[in-house]
C-alpha cells in the first residue's frame, strides 16, 4: 500500500513538473507563456488600432505608465503618460496620425517573472509611424512592460517604449 501511494505521489509530481516554475523563478512556464500570448494580442490590437481593447490590456489605475514620444515640446521629446486617461489619449493620437506598425522580433521575446504577481516582457522591434515628427521609416525600438495579475488575468502596468540610437561612426 505505501508503494502504490508513493508511487502515485511521484507521477503526480513529475506530471506537475513540466509546468512548475524553475527553482529561483516565481512563475511557472504556463504563466509565462500566458504572458507571451497575451504580448502577441498587445500587437495585434496596436497594429489594429483597436483602442477599445487597449485600453482593457491595462491595469486600471491612475499608476498605469506608458513611455511614449512626445508631440508637446514642453513634455520633452520623449515622456511618460500616468493613468488611463492619459494613456488611451496618447494611443489615440499615436495611432490616428497615420500608418502604425509595431513589428516585434518575437525570437528574442523574453519574459520574466518578478514575483508571482509581476512580471517583465522585453522583446526588440521595428516601429512604422508618421507621429510627432517621425517621418514613417520602420525603426528600431526596444519594448519594455511590467505585467500586474489583477485576479487571474495579467494587465500592462507600464509600457515603455525606447527608441534605439544610431551606431556612432567610427573615427578611421
Amino acid at each position: 500500500m505505501n508503494r502504490l501511494l508513493l508511487a502515485i505521489l511521484m507521477v503526480s509530481a513529475l506530471s506537475s513538473g513540466a509546468a512548475a516554475a524553475s527553482p529561483g523563478e516565481p512563475l511557472d512556464s504556463a504563466e509565462l507563456s500566458t504572458i507571451k500570448s497575451k504580448f502577441g494580442t498587445l500587437m495585434e490590437l496596436a497594429n489594429r488600432h483597436d483602442f477599445q481593447a487597449l485600453h482593457d490590456m491595462f491595469w486600471q489605475s491612475p499608476s498605469a505608465l506608458l513611455v511614449a514620444k512626445s508631440a508637446i515640446p514642453s513634455e520633452g521629446n520623449w515622456a511618460g503618460f500616468w493613468g488611463n486617461e492619459a494613456i488611451d489619449r496618447k494611443l489615440h493620437d499615436i495611432g490616428s496620425s497615420g500608418p502604425v506598425v509595431l513589428e516585434p522580433d518575437y525570437s528574442k521575446l523574453r519574459v520574466v517573472g518578478l514575483t508571482r504577481d509581476v512580471a517583465e516582457s522585453y522583446v526588440p522591434m521595428n516601429i512604422t509611424v508618421s507621429y510627432a515628427g517621425q517621418d514613417g521609416t520602420a525603426r528600431p525600438f526596444l519594448m519594455i512592460i511590467n505585467w500586474l495579475r489583477i485576479g487571474a488575468d495579467w494587465k500592462i502596468a507600464s509600457e515603455i517604449i525606447l527608441p534605439v540610437p544610431p551606431v556612432p561612426a567610427t573615427k578611421r
